[in-house]
């Protein structure tokens, strides 16, 4: 296991169900962030993919210029999910309680995870899952930034320096053994002194049997 029970621990235990009870319509990066993941997409995202925007919100950040063939989102609340213009259906689900994705082996060509990776207490299911629903060199495109509901956050990622974090997600995708690291993305310049929010990436792609 990655993860031993003290580093799965949140400052705050109660469901997580709980806390997302309510609605949030905000952006929790900003505008540069936002570009930088958006461009990324554009990069590994094609025409009629599908998609998999997995622990989503009401906005997806998906080039809007592209069209796919389903795009899938899953999060925590039904009303933000019901305001993502970008979703073709959604599905909600607490990974922390229920580990296993009601999605089908091998259905989708590419799994986005934004600024959430740091909530989840058994990463190494989730990815397992990942793997499993990804079509052979499909994509997974974790990106995250230094913010956080710290008091939902796992012990992992709130005592881990930004660089900690990075291993953390590219061990999270390396452990499983059809997926692999192909890509990291580090914050700018302008980001080290405190411009912007510093944007991190890791992509993941599953190697052909």
């Amino acid at each position: 296991m990655i993860l031993n029970p003290y580093q799965r621990t949140k400052l705050d235990s109660r469901s997580d169900a709980l806390f997302y009870a309510a609605p949030r319509f905000v952006t929790h990066v900003d505008d540069f962030f936002l570009a930088r993941l958006t461009n990324l997409y554009r990069e590994y995202l094609q025409p009629q993919m599908r998609v998999l925007d997995l622990m989503s919100s009401w906005v997806s950040h998906l080039p809007p210029e592209l069209s796919f063939a389903e795009v899938v989102g899953h999060g925590m609340n039904a009303a933000e999910l019901a305001r993502n213009p970008r979703l073709d259906r959604y599905f909600v689900q607490n990974l922390n309680e229920a580990l296993a994705l009601p999605l089908e082996e091998a259905s989708f060509d590419a799994v986005l995870m934004a600024v959430s990776v740091q909530y989840l207490q058994y990463p190494e299911a989730t990815f397992t899952e990942i793997a499993r629903i990804l079509k052979p060199q499909g994509v997974v495109i974790v990106s995250f930034s230094n913010r956080m509901f710290f008091e939902k956050a796992i012990q992992a990622w709130r005592e881990g320096t930004e660089g900690d974090r990075v291993q953390l997600v590219q061990t999270y995708i390396n452990s499983i053994p059809s997926l692999k690291v192909i890509e990291t993305h580090l914050p700018r310049r302008w980001s080290w002194l405190g411009f912007t929010d510093p944007f991190y990436a890791v992509v993941g792609q599953k190697q052909s049997a």
